[in-house]
């Protein structure tokens, strides 16, 4: 084999190398990114709210101001965690989506199909979970759980607020 034919195939290896590498590493670093700006130093297993949107705001990309958030950065290596969020009164709509360690999304509940309130125990698999219990299962051991609750205006955000600081995000 030829000398640049021999820098090609090696140029070709170390490319399908760095791109596999990428794809699969690309993934955990942004999640590491996110759980640190939102978890913002607090212990993992309990909801960190967020305060009300403006412009300066930037835990989350682009934020919306109609939202009031709350996430909990959740780990799973001690045991199964029991997430809950009771409904805003006055029916204001809340959604509760679960993402894993490789961003991808693997549940999303809402006031909606849950007006009496959303509860599920977030597990790894082969993880033991009371039995009757809605179960969101993470291949990873960390995550986030992020909380939107609509709150348009001052008012509305102050009783998002007030209901989401019922949240639960522990240990079972």
């Amino acid at each position: 084999m030829n000398r640049t034919a021999t820098f090609a195939l090696a140029f070709a290896g170390a490319l399908a190398v760095g791109h596999v590498a990428t794809i699969y590493a690309a993934p955990w670093a942004i999640m590491h990114k996110a759980m640190e700006k939102l978890g913002q130093g607090s212990p993992p297993n309990q909801f960190h709210f967020g305060g009300r949107t403006n412009s300066h705001a930037r835990a989350v990309v682009r934020p919306s101001p109609d939202l009031a958030y709350a996430s909990c950065v959740y780990d799973l290596s001690g045991g199964p965690v029991a997430v809950s969020a009771a409904p805003t009164p006055g029916g204001g709509y809340v959604s509760l989506s679960v993402f894993d360690g490789r961003t991808d999304n693997i549940a999303v509940f809402d006031s909606l199909t849950h007006p009496a309130g959303i509860a599920f125990v977030l597990a790894m698999p082969r993880q033991a979970v009371p039995s009757g219990a809605e179960v969101v299962r993470s291949r990873s051991a960390r995550g986030i759980v992020l909380d939107r609750r609509q709150a348009p205006t001052a008012e509305a955000f102050a009783v998002a607020d007030a209901a989401r600081r019922a949240d639960r995000c522990a240990p079972l």
